[in-house]
């Protein structure tokens, strides 16, 4: 699934240790998130959107897949 993850945090100057930190989860999930290798769950996809004060759909775009 495409994903803005990558844009908002370089818009706040984030590192992936640092969004990882506030999601509690680890680098490699926000990494795996990033490069869309890995879709997260429902509760995760709303933290995230809520981290960022967006809707999930303003964060996440199901119907594109990154490698397509």
């Amino acid at each position: 699934m495409k994903n803005r993850l990558r844009v908002l945090r370089a818009e706040r100057d984030w590192t992936q240790a640092k969004l990882a930190d506030q999601l509690d989860v680890s680098r490699q999930t926000v990494n795996a998130i990033e490069t869309g290798k890995y879709d997260p769950a429902l509760p995760l996809a709303f933290k995230i959107a809520r981290l960022f004060e967006s809707t999930i759909e303003d964060v996440f775009d199901p119907g594109v897949s990154p490698k397509a």
